[in-house]
């Protein structure tokens, strides 16, 4: 399917072409186009959107228990988080990757790529 930032958008203000760019927030890279007389920007929805889904999780805190699982311990990870990560439910078989930051803080890494898409 054909995105439509591939096409030539005319500045709703303006009705100059509207030139293409990107920035970077929190490691998501947003595509905009933007007006080269008034600056005006139009984001793309795709990206907005995926961005904007990232800060309502972001939001969010969990309570999980801790449960003892043979010799180790295991904390369930909430659904809401996988199913945002898409490519850690194809490689659900994968290791995670845990990090022990402070004494009180512990990290876990879904998947090795970078967050910038």
């Amino acid at each position: 399917m054909a995105d439509l930032f591939d096409n030539k958008i005319l500045c709703k203000d303006c009705d100059r072409v509207m030139t293409k760019g990107f920035c970077i927030k929190d490691g998501f890279k947003i595509r905009f186009l933007q007006c080269p007389k008034c600056h005006s920007r139009t984001f793309h929805p795709v990206d907005k959107k995926e961005y904007d889904d990232f800060n309502e999780i972001k939001k969010k805190e969990w309570n999980v228990k801790l449960r003892m699982v043979g010799n180790s311990y295991a904390v369930s990870i909430p659904r809401e988080i996988i199913e945002f990560e898409e490519q850690f439910q194809r490689e659900m078989n994968n290791i995670i990757r845990m990090t022990l930051e402070e004494p009180t803080k512990l990290s876990l890494f879904l998947t090795k790529r970078k967050l910038i898409k």
